[in-house]
């Protein structure tokens, strides 16, 4: 089967401080187009959403715009731009560098979960 769907019309689109994420879902894809806002920072804009320390959602993406600085909480950093592909594992902080908004594809899944609250199992029975 084919499936075809265009980015201008996303399936969800997620906002969330200084940012947002619009979501196609096909068929093992989940394809997310990520606007970061100048002052963009990880920690303060995703986290309170995430509940997490760090960032735990693996990106696989391609930066279209704009650049990010990455701090992955083993202490490694890297910056991106416009052009660069990259991987970076769950367990990072990440932030908008410069006064242009950043633009990236996530085309690895990252997306699905990505800037949504944590879901709770079925509640514990008690006895």
């Amino acid at each position: 089967m084919i499936e075809v769907k265009n980015i201008d019309k996303p399936d969800e689109r997620r906002d969330f401080p200084r940012g947002h994420l619009e979501v196609c879902n096909l068929s093992g894809l989940t394809f997310g187009v990520a606007t970061f806002e100048p002052g963009w920072r990880w920690s303060e804009s995703v986290k309170p959403i995430a509940g997490t320390d760090s960032c735990q959602v693996h990106h696989t993406a391609f930066v279209v715009q704009g650049r990010m600085r990455l701090h992955a909480d083993d202490g490694t950093e890297a910056e991106i731009g416009p052009g660069d592909l990259f991987v970076c594992p769950p367990g990072h902080d990440a932030w908008v560098v410069g006064d242009e908004q950043c633009i990236m594809y996530d085309f690895a899944g990252g997306a699905a979960n990505y800037a949504k609250a944590p879901t709770t199992g079925p509640p514990t029975p008690t006895t």
